[in-house]
């Protein structure tokens, strides 16, 4: 067994202390808490423990790829290359990050927080290098993106979001052409627009994108002011 007064010395090659070895793991775990608790806050499976077992995962990785074969390297035709095994937490990452995307429907969920466990294994990829200053810029970079930045999102999001009138009218009075003659400049915005008839009354379906409220609700008195127009929904 090696001595115990060897147990705070150095790892690998000699250039990483045991002290800077334990420093950089709990730095990792930290930022990477930092951007699971964003996420834990949205209740999502990847929350505050993952993020922190991917940071301090992908941090050791880069320590071991860095400074773990130190005392084979005196060999002869023997080189060392760090960044061979920390690329592969890059790509090997993308197996839990698709563990979060999840479609329902026509919607896609979980981008966000696959896109953010890939993002915080580079932050472990980074404290295990040292590269302490750009590690923790990062986390505030990507801190501000999931929670400055969701407003803008949300605001985009409703920008274009499809929003759908069923209209009642009297059988075989009001034709397609008539409805977007009488909508105007906002007949552009018509994404998908529908009728069924029957003998007692006119079914149009109308889908509009990129509309704001307020001009959808000028669409609807524009067309309850139609004659043959019974009811909008």
């Amino acid at each position: 067994m090696r001595d115990l007064s060897l147990a705070f010395g150095a790892v690998g090659t000699g250039s990483l202390s045991q002290l800077e070895l334990i420093l950089r793991l709990l730095v990792a775990a930290a930022l990477g808490s930092l951007i699971g608790v964003e996420r834990e806050r949205l209740a999502w499976a990847a929350g505050l423990r993952t993020h922190m077992l991917v940071s301090v995962g992908s941090c050791l990785v880069m320590i071991v790829s860095a400074y773990g074969f130190g005392d084979v390297l005196h060999g002869s035709n023997i080189t060392l290359d760090p960044s061979r095994v920390a690329a592969q937490v890059v790509s090997g990452i993308g197996f839990i990050g698709a563990g979060c995307i999840l479609l329902r429907g026509d919607v896609v969920r979980g981008l966000t927080t696959a896109a953010s466990l890939w993002t915080v294994a580079a932050i472990g990829l980074a404290v295990g290098g040292g590269l302490y200053v750009g590690a923790i810029s990062a986390t505030v970079i990507i801190l501000v993106i999931l929670t400055g930045l969701k407003p803008l999102e949300e605001w985009l999001q409703h920008r274009n979001k499809i929003h759908k009138l069923e209209v009642t009218a009297e059988p075989n009075s009001l034709s397609l052409a008539e409805i977007e003659q009488t909508l105007g400049y906002r007949a552009r915005r018509i994404r998908r627009l529908a009728s069924v008839s029957n003998e007692n009354a006119e079914h149009i379906s109308i889908e509009i994108e990129r509309l704001h409220e307020n001009d959808l609700r000028q669409i609807r008195d524009i067309l309850m002011s139609l004659p043959a127009v019974k009811d909008v929904r």
